[in-house]
């Protein structure tokens, strides 16, 4: 059955129509709500905790200018070919190869959700003094709740980000404006002492690898760029400004107050109702967006085009394993993440530009092999170092996948033609 016969205007098996694509205002606002996540402060708390301002700042922008060239890379071949990752991973890995990147991929975004669903929960019965008895059917609540807006799809995703963006940008400015306050203004903060101690080495490693499973994911959204250069600029808006200010933000607040937490620290700003707010605009832009690109993935997977099931179905996932502990899985998740996801981006990017010339044949069209050995061998080359790297584990990651990429094609088109003379003498 066609996707227009279920009315799905996402196109979660083809590419994107020319008709379908978006401007930049819409592309950026989409991944700006995306990279607004409470994780990513939390992680901007723990630099705070660890730096002096001025290396915090060099560390936030080498970090967010990493991951957000890398998001930018990959969406600059999501809007020339159409393409989301999971669709690209079937010419890179192979027709059944991809259930491989399907599988990783949904894995790490109904992660994030979980994650994210018991936030919501937990933090609401400890600001609000609610019963603890309350925190389970608080999960089961926001874990279908937040999944509505990606139930619609684009449009709802779209929508909610354009009001739920400015209200915490202002939120942010108000809690920015009241710490530099409390501290006795910019030069008071500049001679704040960090307490604990990290290498830069391993702070840019916890700004990239925060949201790299996210810059990996971000080509559900810029495949429907109007352009390269929309898709190019709106990737780096989100990535290195949105995911940057994120940082900072939670960096600042850790600074003034030595305390990690934004929310905790927004209690103590006497913004208590406002950290109920900025938390829960901040998790459900977040959580759409997950949970979205949960259904992109299952969707590959399953070879069906009912987006719409395949979402309230991550969002059942998803709420299960929020109430059997995920909140407190966040540093091993991450840690897990940043090395089995950028691989993937590796792959894709030395495929595409390598291996198919920088254009794809169209999906439907396209004879592809039961599993791609060269992009499969690449990212399980690329996954093995990074996670045994002692540097920054998402770039090696990266570069590992894309070099192995390049040198097992060289390998294999070197035996094919080996193989071909043979062939001829027997015939």
């Amino acid at each position: 059955m066609s996707q227009a016969s279920h009315g799905d205007t996402d196109f979660p098996l083809s590419e994107v129509p020319a008709g379908a694509r978006k401007g930049l205002l819409s592309t950026a606002v989409m991944l700006f709500g995306f990279t607004f996540f409470t994780a990513t402060m939390f992680a901007g708390g723990k630099l705070g905790m660890a730096f002096d301002f001025t290396t915090l700042i060099w560390a936030a922008v080498v970090g967010n200018l990493l991951l957000g060239l890398y998001a930018a890379a990959l969406a600059l071949i999501a809007c020339r070919s159409g393409l989301n990752s999971v669709l690209m991973g079937r010419f890179c890995f192979g027709e059944l190869g991809s259930k491989l990147s399907d599988v990783l991929l949904g894995f790490t975004q109904v992660g994030w959700y979980a994650w994210g669903t018991a936030t919501i929960a937990i933090v609401l019965v400890k600001i609000l003094g609610l019963p603890e008895g309350l925190t389970l059917p608080l999960m089961v609540l926001f874990g279908f709740g937040f999944c509505l807006t990606a139930f619609v799809g684009y449009r709802g995703l779209d929508l909610l980000s354009r009001f739920a963006v400015p209200a915490m940008l202002v939120l942010l400015v108000a809690s920015l404006g009241i710490a530099t306050r409390d501290v006795g203004g910019l030069d008071a903060l500049l001679a704040v002492e960090p307490q604990e101690s990290m290498t830069l080495g391993m702070a840019i490693t916890l700004v990239f690898g925060t949201f790299v499973s996210g810059a990996t994911q971000a080509t559900n959204w810029t495949r429907f760029a109007r352009n390269g250069r929309v898709a190019v600029f709106a990737s780096l808006i989100g990535f290195f400004i949105g995911n940057g200010l994120m940082i900072v933000a939670g960096a600042y607040g850790a600074i003034v107050y030595q305390q990690p937490d934004v929310v905790e620290v927004l209690v103590l700003q006497g913004l208590s109702m406002a950290a109920v707010v900025m938390l829960f605009l901040n998790l459900w832009t977040t959580q759409d967006n997950t949970i979205y690109n949960f259904a992109a993935a299952g969707c590959n997977l399953l070879r069906t085009d009912r987006r719409k099931w395949v979402t309230l179905g991550g969002a059942a996932i998803g709420t299960l394993l929020a109430i059997g502990g995920m909140y407190e899985m966040l540093i091993p998740f991450l840690i897990l993440l940043g090395s089995i996801i950028p691989p993937i981006g590796g792959v894709i990017m030395a495929d595409y530009a390598y291996g198919h010339r920088g254009r794809y044949p169209l999906l439907a069209e396209a004879r592809l092999p039961a599993f791609n050995w060269v992009g499969l061998g690449a990212y399980f080359i690329g996954a093995v170092c990074a996670y045994f790297s002692p540097w920054v584990a998402p770039i090696v990651g990266i570069l590992v996948a894309a070099a192995a990429y390049v040198a097992l094609f060289e390998v294999q088109r070197a035996l094919a033609g080996r193989a071909v003379p043979v062939a001829k003498a027997d015939a």
